[in-house]
């Protein structure tokens, strides 16, 4: 495939790669091609995927260090049972290939907060090793609690995680006054790192700092997640959606800075436009990643979208031909300049699902379309 930079002005310092349905190793296989053209022709040092971020430094660690062995880093190193999906082993794999014997290695990282569909996460992890962190190297009067302290508020983790939360808001406990009080504290071990930045950088490493961060980005996340489930509104679930996606784009904005990245997740979060879903009757709208980065970056974010023909082991067959997969059905390009697609053309319906084409009114916000003509069962 021809590089995706030839469509664009200038080379991007995040380049977003959608696709359009998940767990198809077929798609996944494209991505890593084009992960591979951009490390090796254009100089990109990191992949960012949707998986968890605390559990991708699994995967870093042994891509970069070679710290743990292959099934263990796959089984632990994902969330959303990514880790299982052929297509994302043979990225780890080549990643350590890669950067065998190499000073400056290409990273890996996960981009998501610590959230399922059941809901999120405990905050302990993170508030435990970002408290941990802390008064390893500073002097205990800097830190706004102790550790029994910390321990007392958190309480237990069955508090946090109890998955009847997702559907009444009610029994969330993200609003007492324990979480309040944690929320408080997520700000104040933040502001901590940061004022004494030059100290712990010096004292441990650069890299323990970046990673303290993200736990401490990760900390209040999740607190405001943890918030916005208690909330009884009509909003709550648009409010869920949003955070979501701000921790996303946190993560990704902290990745950039070190040096040009792919991004790799579903089309609705990368996208530019605002995104919808309809749940239990009613449409719920946010600003996805994407949208929140680009308003943030500018011409260094750049999104190509991933379209596909036929995924029949779905049910999602030829397609109609005045759609935009339908126009691209009948060719043999897999890079197309949306600015090609002229004529009118009607949002194509998917029979299933999980696939999500691409609409129409987007083609403007959309920088490159890789087209995979036929999805086979992964």
């Amino acid at each position: 495939m021809d590089s995706l930079l030839r469509l664009l002005a200038v080379k991007p310092r995040l380049l977003a790669l959608g696709e359009p349905t998940h767990q198809e190793n077929d798609l996944l296989r494209v991505r890593n091609g084009l992960f591979r053209e951009l490390v090796e022709q254009e100089g990109y040092r990191a992949i960012a995927l949707e998986s968890d971020c605390l559990m991708g430094l699994v995967v870093d660690d042994y891509v970069t260090q070679g710290v743990g062995e292959l099934d263990e880093v796959m089984a632990r190193g994902f969330s959303h049972e990514w880790g299982g999906l052929a297509g994302n082993r043979e990225l780890v794999e080549w990643m350590r290939a890669f950067n065998e014997g190499r000073e400056d290695p290409v990273r890996f990282a996960g981009f998501d907060g610590p959230l399922e569909i059941t809901g999120p996460a405990s905050p302990r992890q993170v508030f435990t090793t970002l408290h941990t962190y802390l008064a390893t190297w500073l002097d205990a009067d800097l830190l706004p609690c102790t550790a029994d302290a910390l321990d007392a508020l958190l309480g237990s983790d069955e508090r946090w995680i109890n998955p009847d939360t997702m559907m009444d808001p009610t029994q969330s406990i993200g609003r007492t006054p324990e979480a309040d009080r944690l929320q408080l504290l997520a700000g104040e071990l933040t502001a901590l790192a940061d004022t004494q930045a030059p100290y712990l950088i010096a004292q441990a490493s650069r890299e323990a700092w970046d990673r303290a961060r993200l736990y401490a980005r990760t900390c209040s996340g999740l607190m405001r997640y943890h918030y916005w489930m208690a909330d009884t509104s009509d909003r709550r679930i648009a409010r869920l959606l949003a955070q979501r996606d701000l921790m996303m784009a946190e993560n990704l904005l902290d990745l950039v800075d070190r040096g040009p990245t792919l991004v790799f997740a579903h089309n609705s979060h990368l996208q530019r436009e605002q995104s919808t879903l309809n749940m239990a009757g009613a449409n719920h709208n946010w600003w996805s990643a994407g949208a929140l980065v680009n308003a943030r970056l500018g011409q260094d974010y750049a999104f190509f979208a991933t379209a596909l023909g036929t995924m029949r082991h779905h049910e999602v067959d030829t397609p109609p031909a005045d759609t935009i997969e339908g126009v691209l059905y009948t060719q043999d390009h897999q890079l197309v300049d949306p600015k090609a697609l002229t004529g009118p053309l009607k949002p194509r319906v998917s029979p299933w699902f999980g696939y999500a084409a691409l609409h129409p009114d987007h083609l403007p916000s959309i920088d490159g379309i890789v087209f995979v003509k036929d999805v086979n069962p992964s």
